[in-house]
Parts: C-alpha cells; structure tokens; sequence
C-alpha cells in the first residue's frame, strides 16, 4: 500500500461517505442465505468499469458496459446463484428488468443503475423472485451493510472479500473501500469475479477511466486459479465527491496517491481471491524476468499458470522444475535453453538450464511451504511479469464435478 495511504480497520464498500447498502435472501439460492445485494450512492457518482474478454458476454455485463456510457451513477444491484449469462435475449432482458426496478424504488433513471450477476451459467433468473428482492432491498438499505453486501456476492467463495483504506487529498480527508468476490474461473482478463469499488472523492471522470484501467492490469489481471475466464467478470469503481475535494485531473499532482492507493486496494482485494481460490492448498508468486521485453515475460507466466503440469506438482509440494521448462518453453516467447535459471524461494532450482547441485530435501522444503515464491530468469534482457495463482488440488475437481 502507498505510504501516503493506511488501511481502515473493519473497512468495507460503505466506508467512504455517501454510501448504502442492502442485503437480503430473495430465493435465488436455496435455504436462507443472502443472495441479493444493493449499494447505493446518495450523490450521482462518476463511474469507471472493466469487464471480461470473453466473447460469450452474460446479460448484466452487456447491460452495464452499455449504462455506463451515460455519465452517471446511482446503484449498482448484484445478486448471487444465477449467473444469468448463455440465456439468450431473455438474459438481456432480465437483466435491464433489474436496473428499472432498481431505478423505480430509488426514483433515478435506469442508466444510472448498473448490474452484475454470479453463480450458475446457463439458467434463467427467476425474474420475479429478483424483482421483489431488489423492492425489500430498497427498504432496508443503511451505511454499515457494507460486509452484509459482500457476504451476498459469494457463490464458491468461503470468506467475504472487503476492504477500504484512507488518505488526505487536498487538506481532505477521502476513503476508498471495495467488496469482492472470486474463487474459481479465475485467470485474465480478467477473472471470474466482481468488484465494486467506491470513493468519495470527487475525480474526473476520464482520469477515473484511466487509473481504474492501470489499476485493473495490476491488480486483477495478475491472477489465475485454473486458467478459465468467465462471462461475467466485472469491476466498477464510484467517485460520488462526497469528500468535498476538488476533483482530481490528469495533471493534479495529488493524482498519483489516490492512484496509488486504488491500486492498493485493488492488489488486496486480487489476493484476497486467490487466497480463497476453490480447492487450493498453496499461493504461488511467480516472477518471470529477464525477458527480452515484457510481452515475452507475460506470455510465460500465463503459459506457467495455466498448465495443469505445473500447478499439480505444486499441489505435490513438488519442485519438479522441468514442468516449468516445458511450459515457457511451449508458449512462443524468446528464450535460450542454456540461459534460464529457477529459484524456489531463492534457493537455486536450475542455473544454465541444467539443475543445480542444491539437495532434493532443501527444495522440496521451499516447494511445501503455503506460499511460495517462484522466480524464472532468461537473462536475455529487462522485460518482467509477476502473477500470483494457486496449485490445482483433488479437492478442486471434486468441487467442480457439477454433481
């Protein structure tokens, strides 16, 4: 995090001023558990987003990235259990139900509402079950049901994702907070997973597009669980001025720290969702370096992440450093075999691209801790990429059966 920023203690999506949240059960999942989650911000706030890459795109992405050109925002409604993507024009359809409903209860346009779904893929909402949720959800929305409204996103997740730090811009005091969930489909661009962050700080709203992009690549596209990307990845960030500073521009020098601690935030929250990745029993930070420029280092690390090889041997607490060779080897970029060296948390794995002399103990011990940081080095020139990701477990494919 930015020295010039700190972390709130209990923080969360309604931390900075101006903002409201609800969350409730609606039937969508089975039981009781909250499915339904509203925030809500009583100044119209300037909004920036970033959504999948996936060409198969769910109803509320589609609806979103469209709302989001006209200015604006009020309300973001996200429900939980229902992903509502594959569902043709119906999908759609549903999904633009949500923001009027929406917009009808809190007495502001549809556009000014955006909306995000997670949870199965391939089945139609129950639309009225929805519609009536998002009605008891304008009823019951307060300040402090921030951590209720993270706790509404989870599908797979095991624990609320939340956060909100605090810094001085301009003589004002501005908080930033979010909420997040993510636990499997998780690999750029960007993982499946939503994040909504909110601000009270007042910040133009181009100059918001374009930190919340930086942010974005930093952040959420640095990550991978299993190597597949949803139809429903979403993150949105508000700026509703509420602090009362002077909107922040390009050229305001204060600019960089509220950036920075964007960044921050959103590099926690990205953590977060790979520490809880569905079935996981280690962290891994991989650095790929060394490489002749960065393209060809973020090819690497993303061929690393995404083979199976690699992550089981990983779940193995096995330093088998071969299965690394093999993938940078098979994804396309520069490399020189009888260059490339490989570090298990600094111990010497491959020097030249022959293995080391280290002792089999001393790296299987490096190789078994619950996180452990991997470095690959071509020495061919400057270029890096660091992603962190997951092992891939027993436990993962018992998860995903889809019994």
């Amino acid at each position: 995090m930015s020295k010039a920023a700190s972390w709130v203690r209990g923080g969360n999506v309604t931390s900075p001023k101006g903002f409201l949240a609800a969350a409730i059960h609606a039937g969508i999942k089975p039981g009781t558990e909250k499915d339904m989650a509203l925030l809500v911000s009583l100044l119209p706030a300037d909004a920036a987003g970033a959504f999948t890459t996936n060409q198969v795109k769910a109803g509320p992405v589609r609806v979103s990235q469209q709302h989001l050109k006209n200015g604006k925002v009020r309300a973001v409604i996200l429900n939980s259990g229902n992903a509502n993507a594959c569902t043709g024009v119906r999908g759609i359809a549903d999904a633009k139900k949500m923001t009027s409903e929406t917009a009808a209860g809190l007495k502001c346009k549809p556009q000014e509402v955006l909306v995000c779904s997670t949870g199965r893929i391939g089945v139609p909402l129950p639309i009225r079950k929805v519609l009536r949720g998002i009605k008891q959800c304008v009823k019951v929305l307060k300040p402090d049901r921030g951590s209720l409204a993270a706790r509404a996103i989870m599908t797979s997740d095991t624990v609320k994702k939340e956060a909100a730090v605090r810094l001085s811009l301009g003589g004002r005091r501005v908080t930033i907070g979010a909420m997040a969930k993510g636990a499997g489909m998780i690999h750029p661009n960007m993982a499946t997973m939503l994040c909504v962050v909110t601000t009270d700080a007042a910040v133009d709203r181009k100059t918001l597009e374009r930190v919340t992009s930086e942010a974005v690549e930093h952040s959420f596209n640095r990550i991978s669980v299993d190597g597949d990307m949803s139809t429903n990845d979403t993150v949105l960030v508000l700026a509703n001025g509420a602090a009362g500073n002077t909107p922040l521009k390009s050229y305001d020098a204060d600019l960089g720290k509220f950036s920075a601690a964007l960044k921050g935030l959103m590099q926690e929250m990205a953590k977060k969702i790979v520490g809880d990745g569905e079935g996981m029993t280690r962290v891994i930070e991989l650095t790929v370096h060394g490489a002749s420029t960065e393209a060809d280092a973020k090819k690497m690390a993303e061929a690393v992440v995404r083979s199976p090889l690699v992550k089981t041997s990983w779940t193995g607490g096995d330093p088998n450093w071969g299965r690394i060779m093999g993938a940078i080897g098979a994804s396309g970029a520069r490399l020189r075999e009888e260059l490339v060296d490989i570090h298990y948390d600094g111990v010497a794995a491959v020097r030249g691209g022959v293995a080391t002399a280290t002792p089999v103990g001393r790296l299987k011990a490096a190789a078994r801790r619950s996180r452990v940081a991997i470095q690959v080095n071509l020495n061919l020139g400057k270029g890096e990429y660091r992603m962190l990701t997951t092992d891939l477990s027993e436990k993962y494919v018992r998860i995903n059966l889809g019994e």
